[in-house]
């Protein structure tokens, strides 16, 4: 059955990516994304599936089998939002808007239409319900999944799994990867203002200089991982922003620092907000300064289940073959797919979509030979795990 669903997907598969032309062309940041959620209403209203909108601009939609299990679906859910890149890829279909799908969120959408479809067509074929989750927002904090769980869209259920996938660069269109347990990091935002005197930089001795009080925080913030952190617990600590407002001979009165801190470990995650406080504070009171920290925290981990991650390697062997599985190492990257995996047993892949550029960068270019395994891999795991036993 696998390998029909894969034919299937085949045949579908210059629709799917006429979708996906479109939705690139008007790619759309977070929570704006009006165009591409009219485009899968249009859809789904072509093919008789039933839906409702949810954080907005998102979109449910909803198959019954021959019986409907409302209370225990199986949740198939695509991110729809693009960043503020401005393309460089001189693709045809290149969005000239300022905005950009440089991490594949347009073959998400537009795999998961497919999918649907092709269980739309099968509806008499399985017991039980699926649900198409559209999730608008995830590359902006607090992230869709956080506001669609707060809106209550799955309260009342206990849903047997949660899938989802992300396109990988690293790849080849034909793989598809996944690894049980903690998957993706935790990600939090650090924002920190140094607050000082500032002065004429030639009289530093007049003055309470917040840049040398922010550069000494930020080498000290250096040993909170190396000193603090159990050595086998992934954890980064990244500065990746630093605004110190002056000129050659002006020392600013105020120097804002911006970063991330990234880790497995929900007890050390706490342990290390407690730490970045205590570090900027006392440093920086060293150099006669003051220190304003902002912690936003943001995704949790996710963590993919030990039996669903079985289930996704099988149905990727009798789909696509034994050589299209691939184990893949952790990654410290996020995803706020995990707000789903820390409620709900959740299974995250990753599928090749093999591109010299990588996500985020604006020459990224996805190798669409992929988008037929990422319909069928939605539609094979949603029929899998709707099976009896499974």
């Amino acid at each position: 059955m696998e390998q029909d669903i894969f034919t299937a997907a085949q045949r579908l598969a210059a629709q799917v990516t006429q979708w996906r032309r479109e939705i690139h062309r008007n790619a759309e940041l977070s929570f704006e994304e009006h165009q591409t959620s009219d485009l899968i209403r249009r859809v789904l209203d072509d093919h008789g599936i039933s839906y409702k909108q949810i954080a907005g601009t998102g979109v449910l939609a909803r198959i019954d089998g021959r019986t409907a299990d409302p209370q225990h679906p199986v949740v198939l859910r695509a991110d729809m939002d693009a960043l503020p890149i401005t393309e460089t890829t001189g693709l045809p279909f290149a969005c000239t808007a300022g905005a950009m799908h440089a991490c594949g969120h347009d073959l998400h959408t537009s795999a998961l239409l497919g999918a649907l479809i092709l269980l739309n067509e099968r509806r008499d074929t399985f017991d039980g319900t699926v649900l198409g989750l559209f999730q608008p927002g995830e590359e902006l904090w607090p992230g869709g999944a956080s506001i669609i769980l707060k809106e209550g869209v799955f309260e009342g259920m206990e849903p047997r799994a949660f899938v989802g996938g992300h396109v990988s660069p690293e790849l080849k269109a034909g793989q598809i990867g996944v690894r049980s347990g903690t998957f993706m990091a935790s990600t939090d935002e650090i924002h920190i203002t140094v607050h000082g005197k500032g002065g004429h930089g030639g009289l530093p001795h007049l003055v309470k200089d917040p840049v040398l009080a922010a550069s000494a925080m930020i080498v000290a913030m250096q040993q909170i991982v190396s000193r603090n952190n159990y050595a086998f617990t992934p954890s980064v600590l990244s500065f990746g922003r630093v605004i110190a407002d002056g000129a050659t001979n002006i020392i600013p009165d105020k120097v804002e620092v911006e970063g991330t801190f990234r880790t497995m470990d929900e007890e050390w995650r706490s342990e290390a907000h407690r730490r970045i406080r205590e570090v900027a504070e006392y440093t920086v009171a060293a150099y006669g300064c003051t220190a304003e920290v902002d912690l936003l925290v943001g995704y949790p981990c996710v963590l993919n289940d030990e039996r669903l991650t079985a289930v996704a390697r099988g149905v990727i062997v009798d789909t696509f073959g034994s050589d299209a599985a691939v184990e893949i190492p952790r990654r410290m990257t996020a995803e706020d797919f995990g707000s789903y995996s820390v409620r709900y047993p959740s299974v995250f892949y990753r599928w090749g979509v093999e591109s010299e550029a990588p996500l985020h960068n604006a020459a990224f270019v996805a190798d669409e030979r992929a988008i037929p395994y990422g319909v069928a891999m939605l539609t094979a795991m949603a029929l899998k795990i709707l099976e009896p036993g499974a």
